[in-house]
């Protein structure tokens, strides 16, 4: 079934001089304009295309990626306004993503970015934005469980630390006092759930916990010697300031990770730093 805001995977039913009309199960067609296809294209070929509606309301598609899809949280800059709404920047070549008034919270600016949620309008079938997420974004009823690898979205700061949308669907907390990076609103992480409280708000982190967290520490290290020429000038004496700027991480991780790594003879370590051992 066609629907618009989702990326499908289609076949080609016919060539005609505008594009290619592709097809799914049902032979419902959309068009793929001549700008998305090659000469090599013929009837029967397997098309992976993202489908919207255009500026006439007819659905069309396109081999870009738009920056998101319907059911998905982001950081999207204005582009234009007009009386009935804003316009947003979605990735797509002469396409905006309409965010109307009835959507917005507080005022809002051209040429600044926001934290929406894209979602398929019921009436219309159009996808549109919302800053208003508490339909979609909410810890009612929890989907995550702890230890679990997750995809976040920083959407505010406060002076505990970074407010984040948890795999466009919940609520979490990344504090402050975990943190060894640069961390802005907008920035897409990867994270781990460390604890889901009795009343449903989810405390995340950067780092895995335990012996996975070390390993995976390791590796990290490892990559940012190899990235680094062989050496990091870094020991067990270093500055936790200075671990955290190099590596990104805990003093205390990196301490137990350069531990792995000098018993698996990966490297070795001396009053100037560490070195890969060749």
């Amino acid at each position: 079934m066609l629907r618009a805001g989702r990326t499908q995977k289609l076949t080609v039913g016919r060539v005609s001089e505008y594009g290619l009309y592709l097809v799914d199960e049902e032979q419902h067609e959309v068009l793929l304009p001549n700008r998305y296809t090659s000469l090599a294209d013929k009837p029967g070929d397997e098309k992976e295309v993202f489908v919207y509606h255009d500026s006439e309301d007819r659905l069309v598609a396109t081999t870009e990626t738009p920056l998101l899809q319907a059911g998905e949280a982001g950081y999207l800059k204005v582009v234009d306004k007009t009386a009935h709404g804003a316009f947003l920047d979605w990735g797509l070549h002469g396409k905006d993503l309409f965010l109307p008034n009835r959507n917005q919270q507080g005022g809002i600016l051209a040429g600044r970015s926001y934290i929406v949620y894209m979602y398929e309008d019921a009436v219309t079938g159009r996808c549109v934005a919302t800053c208003k997420l508490k339909s979609f974004v909410n810890n009612d009823l929890i989907t995550v469980k702890p230890r679990q690898k997750v995809a976040l979205l920083v959407a505010s700061e406060s002076p505990i630390g970074f407010r984040v949308i948890i795999d466009n669907r919940h609520w979490g907390m990344l504090y402050r006092n975990q943190l060894f990076r640069p961390v802005a609103i907008g920035d897409r992480l990867e994270g781990y759930v460390r604890r889901i409280t009795d009343d449903n708000r989810i405390d995340v982190s950067l780092q895995q916990e335990g012996y996975a967290q070390v390993k995976d520490s390791a590796d990290t290290l490892l990559r940012l010697l190899r990235d680094n020429g062989g050496a990091l000038p870094l020991n067990d004496g270093s500055a936790p300031e200075e671990v955290a700027r190099l590596t990104g991480m805990s003093k205390k991780v990196f301490k137990r990770s350069l531990g792995v790594l000098l018993k698996s003879g990966s490297v070795a370590a001396n009053e100037h730093g560490i070195r890969l051992v060749k």
